[in-house]
C-alpha cells in the first residue's frame, strides 16, 4: 500500500514535471518505476523493461536540450545562434527555472547578433528557440504518456 502511494506520486510528479523546468520529469517517472520493480522482485518489470524506460528517460531529456538549439537553426539563425542557445541553456541549469526558461533564448538572441548586428534576424532565432523549447516539451511529455501507457500495462498483463 505504501509502496503503492510512493511509487504513484513519483510517477504524478514526473508527469506535472515534464512541464516545470525544475523538476525532472521523467527522472522522477523512472525513478518510481525503478522503485517498483526492486520492491517487486523485478515482477513483471524486469531489467530489460528498466532498461527500455531508462533509454525513454534520456531521450526525453536530450530532445528538451536539443529541441532549444534546433528551433533557433530551423528558424533561420546560424551556427552561433545555435551556439548561444545551447550556452544559454547550460548557464540556464545554475539559475534556476527562470534561467531554464530564459537562458536559451537570450542566448541565441545574443550570439545571432554578435554574429550578423541584425536585430530581425536575432529576434527571429529567439522565436525559433521558443518554439524548439514548445515542441521540446511536448515531446518529453510524449515520452513520459509512453513510460506511463507501458508500465501501466505491463502491470495489468503481467
Amino acid at each position: 500500500m505504501l509502496l503503492d502511494l510512493v511509487v504513484a506520486a513519483l510517477l504524478l510528479v514526473g508527469l506535472v514535471g515534464t512541464f516545470l523546468p525544475s523538476i525532472p520529469g521523467t527522472g522522477l517517472i523512472l525513478a518510481g518505476i525503478g522503485l517498483h520493480a526492486v520492491a517487486t522482485g523485478f515482477d513483471p518489470i524486469g531489467p530489460w523493461r528498466l532498461g527500455l524506460f531508462a533509454v525513454l528517460a534520456l531521450t526525453a531529456v536530450a530532445l528538451d536540450y536539443a529541441a532549444a538549439a534546433l528551433g533557433a537553426k530551423r528558424s533561420g539563425g546560424s551556427g552561433w545562434a545555435v551556439a548561444g542557445a545551447v550556452v544559454g541553456a547550460l548557464v540556464g541549469i545554475f539559475l534556476g527555472p527562470i534561467g531554464l526558461l530564459v537562458g536559451p533564448v537570450v542566448g541565441a538572441v545574443l550570439a545571432e547578433w554578435i554574429y550578423c548586428r541584425k536585430l530581425d534576424a536575432s529576434l527571429r532565432s529567439g522565436v525559433g528557440t521558443v518554439v524548439g523549447m514548445v515542441v521540446g516539451a511536448a515531446a518529453k511529455f510524449g515520452l513520459a504518456l509512453v513510460m506511463l501507457t507501458l508500465f501501466g500495462y505491463w502491470l495489468w498483463r503481467g
